[in-house]
Parts: C-alpha cells; sequence; structure tokens
C-alpha cells in the first residue's frame, strides 16, 4: 500500500504533498527519525546519482543503508530468482529502494514482499523518483506547474524519466514539444495519453532556436547506449541533438535547462556557465525529494515534524 512503483500511484494532491516535504527537507535535511530503520539499496544496473542521492536522504534521516551497486556480487549471479532476492531482503529492511533492467520489475517486487517498495527505474519504464525531483526543480524555478511549456529533447523513445514526467504533469496545465528523430520519437502509448487527457503537445525533428525561445522547461535526454540492441543505430542516432551556448541568446529569462544526467555530448560543455543551466542543482533536489518519498513509505508525519521544528525554534527564540 505505501510503496511507489509508478507515478500513477500519486495522485495530485500526493504529489503537491511531497513537494511541501521536499521543501522542508531542503530546509531542514538531518533528523533522526529513521534511528533503527535499515534501508536496502539493490541496484540490478549502474547507478550514480539516484543510489548516492537515496543513500544519502536514509543517513541524513538518521536510518542505515544495507545492499548492493553490483548484482554479479550476489546470488543473483547464482541463479537466484528476483522473488527470492526481494523475500529474502525483505527478512532484513523496512523499506527496499529498487532499480532493474526490466520493466515491471519493481511492481512484481512490490507483490511479492509486505515490505515498501520504491522504484529507482525499471528499464524504460518508470523512475518515480526522478520525477518527483524533476517536478520539485520546476516548481523552484518556474514557482508554479500550470500554465509552462515543456521541451522534451532527445530519446524519447527509451527514456522513462521523460514518460514519468509526462505523465505527471497531465495534472496541471502544461504544453509539450518532443524534438526527437524518428526513431527515437515519443511512443504512440504517450502520445495517445496526451491526446486523451486534451495535453497539447507538437512533434518535430527540428531543433530549432524558435521552439528554445518559446520554452520555460528545456529538458535535454542523453540517447541511451544500454538500450539499443544494434549499435549501428545507436551510432547514427547519437550525436543528432546537441545544445550549445549560443543557442540560447533569445531564451526566455525564466528558461531552465534540466537533465537526468548522465550527459555525453547532448549539452555542450559551454552551457554549463549560462544562468539557464540547472541540471547540477536538478540533481542535488534529488536528495529532498527522496527525502519526502522515503518518510512517506515509511508512513512518517511530515507534518508533525515540521510543527516540531516550529515549536523547537520558538523555544529556542524564547
Amino acid at each position: 500500500m505505501n510503496s511507489i512503483v509508478s507515478i500513477f500511484d500519486l495522485d495530485k494532491d500526493e504529489i503537491l504533498g511531497l513537494l511541501r516535504n521536499a521543501s522542508y527537507f531542503e530546509a531542514h535535511p538531518n533528523h533522526k527519525i529513521l534511528d533503527g530503520k535499515v534501508i536496502a539499496t539493490l541496484f540490478f544496473e549502474p547507478s550514480t546519482r539516484t543510489r548516492l542521492s537515496f543513500e544519502t536522504a536514509v543517513n541524513r534521516l538518521g536510518g542505515r543503508v544495507i545492499g548492493f551497486s553490483d548484482p554479479a556480487a550476489t546470488s543473483t549471479s547464482k541463479g537466484e530468482t528476483l522473488k527470492d532476492t526481494i523475500k529474502m531482503v525483505s527478512n532484513y529492511v523496512d523499506l527496499i529502494i529498487m532499480r532493474h533492467y526490466l520493466e515491471g520489475a519493481a511492481r512484481f517486487a512490490s507483490e511479492v514482499t509486505d515490505v515498501p517498495v520504491i522504484n529507482a527505474g525499471d528499464g524504460a519504464h518508470q523512475h518515480p523518483s526522478q520525477t518527483m525531483l524533476d517536478l520539485y526543480s520546476i516548481y523552484k524555478t518556474q514557482g508554479r506547474l500550470d500554465d509552462i511549456t515543456v521541451t522534451m529533447v532527445g530519446d524519447l523513445k527509451y527514456g522513462r524519466t521523460v514518460h514519468s514526467l509526462l505523465q505527471a504533469l497531465a495534472h496541471f496545465r502544461v504544453r509539450f514539444n518532443f524534438i526527437a528523430c524518428d526513431e527515437l520519437r515519443m511512443p504512440e502509448e504517450f502520445r495517445n495519453f496526451c491526446d486523451t487527457h486534451g495535453i497539447p503537445y507538437t512533434e518535430s525533428t527540428d531543433f530549432s532556436t524558435d521552439i528554445i525561445d518559446a520554452t520555460d522547461i528545456l529538458y535535454m535526454t542523453r540517447v541511451q547506449r544500454e538500450r539499443f540492441a544494434d549499435l549501428d543505430e545507436y551510432e547514427r542516432v547519437k550525436d543528432l541533438y546537441t545544445l550549445r551556448a549560443d543557442m540560447l541568446s533569445g531564451a526566455r529569462p525564466n528558461l531552465r535547462i534540466l537533465h537526468p544526467l548522465p550527459r555525453v555530448n547532448e549539452i555542450s560543455q559551454d552551457v554549463d556557465d549560462c544562468p539557464q543551466a540547472y541540471y547540477f542543482q536538478q540533481a542535488r533536489n534529488g536528495l529532498y525529494a527522496r527525502q519526502a518519498m522515503i518518510c512517506k513509505c515509511l508512513g512518517i508525519n511530515v507534518e508533525e515534524l515540521k510543527n516540531n521544528t516550529t515549536a523547537s525554534v520558538s523555544m529556542s527564540k524564547n
């Protein structure tokens, strides 16, 4: 019941509540509310930012972390099934945070254990914690989630981050531009999702300055080599879209550039010094968003925590 496997596990009010709690944790990141709790991070697929930010979130909340970042060093390399791994780990922990290369793996894990599960990315399917930090980054930089234009560029076929973000923003008034080559265009199911929910969008293969100039959030993505069975196809499409600093000369003052990272060639290094660049701050926001998600899954009342913090501050002033 408390798992977060898909962004669809959260309604609009829950999303807004998590954003408020993320803001609180940004101001007050260190607590002892997970004292005595043990969290497992099971990463069957490589990760840097997601794994380290989740583990930092647990540590800053006073909990302990067990787990692995290399499945080759676990019993899965001996043929142990995912079901057996999850049920075994469930004996030791209060929460499982899992990344897996197979779509649906996190949902399956949540169905074979009573321990809550947070999906840290499953194949090209969902990445709800990335979505929450993306939403928090958009809210922080724009001051709103309604009435904005979001342009998504690059790997829109395999990019689980853009798929989850699109679905989350269906709760708000957002217009999308999808920029990708034919091989990596936004999949039909997500275009149908937009049509069904009355979400306006355009599609183009041309990454033009006219589109950038009319954008509030520019979401760049890496073409993911690991998703391609045909490496020749990857070589054909990997460098089609690159954002350079000179392309931002006519951009709106509020434009912010997001990227789930890591980047390869899709954002030139000269963009890093532009005021619109926000991807490193975006990654930092992941700590606070994930602290909020961990508390939700463990049933911790953050509102009560806020009240206690306010009371403590008031007493110290007196």
